[in-house]
């Protein structure tokens, strides 16, 4: 009777630690199986996406005519759905150092260019490009491969409302033409609606910050020149116009989704 007592002991003992063994090796055996045979492709995520951008470019149109090459930064805030378009606000600012207008503010120098101030003496003037562009951006990613669906070629078109001048600052303020409201008669101040196109790369990483895009951009501005009366030229600035950039545009991404949990996390 103790024998078998015993016995029916040990063989639950031994039925309990086969089971828990088989329960594990079910568990392997199913984790396997899904790494063999695993056929769904990875989803595109979706989310909002804050990107920080830069350009140089080459002006065109009648932009050629007024400035040289010029640098943007900005930044941009969109929102990329699961079939990988987006759409969002953009914004950058316009910079550049080389102008092409020959005639500007040629009644108040001398004939060396120079600008004399109050006490007879040259007076050093900053004059440069400045501008902004504010416009609603949409488009889509394209994937290529099949490791990602997030990342591949992204077209992207922006509209809205661009304007630049020519900043002129006189550093110590002693030439009286270029006081208060006299300075508009010679920065040529400029606005109107804009259509920019982009064609580039952009990567979206799983797990760390190399976010990042990179391609071609031009934008075709339909301007007009907003000063009544340009003193140096003696003619009104009011005259419409066909403003052209065409460069290189780059940029850094924060991506911000959301997991099946709908935990958001930062990429």
């Amino acid at each position: 009777m103790v024998f078998s007592y015993l016995h029916g002991l040990k063989y639950n003992r031994c039925m309990r630690i086969l089971m828990f063994c088989l329960l594990i090796l079910m568990g392997i055996g199913a984790k396997a199986q899904d790494g063999l045979f695993a056929t769904e492709k990875p989803e595109a995520k979706k989310g909002f996406v804050l990107g920080f951008n830069g350009a140089f470019d080459l002006p065109g149109g009648d932009m050629a005519d007024r400035f040289g090459p010029s640098y943007r930064v900005g930044a941009q805030v969109f929102y990329k759905f699961k079939s990988n378009w987006v759409v969002g606000p953009k914004f950058d600012f316009i910079f550049g150092s080389l102008l092409r207008e020959d005639s500007l503010m040629a009644n108040i120098q001398d004939r060396y260019g120079s600008f004399i101030g109050q006490t007879g003496q040259r007076i050093g003037v900053t004059i440069g490009e400045r501008g902004y562009m504010i416009g609603m951006q949409g488009g889509k990613i394209f994937p290529i491969g099949k490791n990602s669906a997030d990342n591949g070629v992204l077209a992207l078109t922006t509209v809205g409302f661009m304007q630049h001048k020519i900043f002129i600052r006189d550093r110590d303020g002693e030439i009286s033409s270029l006081r208060d409201d006299y300075i508009k008669g010679y920065d040529r101040l400029t606005n109107g609606w804009f259509l920019e196109q982009y064609v580039g790369y952009s990567y979206i990483s799983k797990r760390n910050i190399l976010n990042f895009h990179i391609g071609l951009d031009l934008v075709a501005g339909f301007t007009a020149g907003r000063r009544n009366w340009l003193y140096d030229v003696r003619r009104p600035g009011t005259d419409s116009r066909f403003d052209m950039l065409f460069g290189i545009r780059g940029g850094w991404y924060i991506p911000i989704f959301r997991h099946k949990s709908e935990d958001i996390f930062f990429e």
